[in-house]
């Protein structure tokens, strides 16, 4: 299909596609902690993303300016500041009511949300429509599921450690964040449980990893990560159990799912 790009679920600030995002999702999404007005949704910092929409209220003085809305509720205003006379031929052919591919930078600050476009294309094939938005309900999907495979994990280590170490009578909940940090965009700090989730999840997904047809053995994991044998085996059991990593050859070879 022309000009449509798979997405990454947990995409990195350089040199990963940017994800794929509705509208609604924005208006819902969170100012995060980290000073740089990036944005937070289903857990993953976000900064480029794309959207697909129609061109509403085109304005232009210093830049181009005008209202992005792809009918899943509210609008996201975008601005397209120009540098070079490209720039302004390419806006000059966008006009209001055309539906259009969006890529951009998306920052917030307070309530507002601003998509600083990088790239604009019309859409000339509608099945590029229902297509972005099954990739964002994919991606939606993937990163919640994820979402919960690091609490869960991290409650589980949390209640070990505790019956581990510490008496019942003094017992205090011990829980471990899920903290994204820009960049999937979004790849999560490797601090606790989660951290140890994330980077088997890394190593994996490495293009050595990937081409490996038998897979990658646990005890490879553990000496390449540092981490002990039984804490790389719990870890690759629940990537397991969610779909995210599979068995090759044996019960100790194992690879990353990786999607279409």
């Amino acid at each position: 299909m022309s000009g449509v790009q798979s997405p990454s679920v947990l995409s990195k600030h350089s040199g990963e596609m940017p994800i794929p995002l509705t509208v609604k999702q924005i208006d819902k999404a969170l100012l995060s902690n980290d000073d740089k007005m990036n944005l937070l949704i289903d857990g993953v910092h976000v900064n480029k993303v794309r959207l697909v929409g129609m061109i509403l209220n085109k304005a232009e003085s210093s830049s181009f300016s005008f209202w992005l809305d792809d009918g899943t509720g509210g609008r996201v205003e975008c601005i397209r500041w120009v540098h070079h006379p490209v720039d302004t031929k390419e806006m000059e052919s966008i006009v209001e009511g055309m539906y259009v591919r969006v890529h951009g930078l998306l920052k917030g600050f307070r309530v507002k949300k601003q998509l600083l476009v990088i790239d604009i294309k019309p859409v000339t094939d509608f099945d590029e429509i229902t297509h972005h938005f099954v990739e964002c309900i994919y991606v939606h999907s993937s990163n919640t599921k994820l979402m919960v495979i690091f609490h869960n994990f991290a409650k589980q280590q949390a209640s070990s450690s505790n019956q581990t170490h510490m008496p019942s009578s003094a017992a205090n909940t011990q829980t471990y964040q899920t903290i994204p940090s820009n960049q999937f965009t979004g790849q999560h700090v490797a601090d606790g449980p989660n951290g140890i989730l994330q980077m088997v999840l890394d190593y994996l997904k490495l293009p050595s990893s990937l081409v490996m047809e038998g897979g990658v053995h646990y005890k490879e994991l553990a000496t390449k990560l540092g981490i002990p044998l039984d804490s790389i085996m719990d870890t690759l059991a629940s990537l397991v159990d969610e779909g995210l990593v599979y068995h090759t050859t044996d019960d100790w070879h194992f690879k990353f799912t990786t999607y279409a």
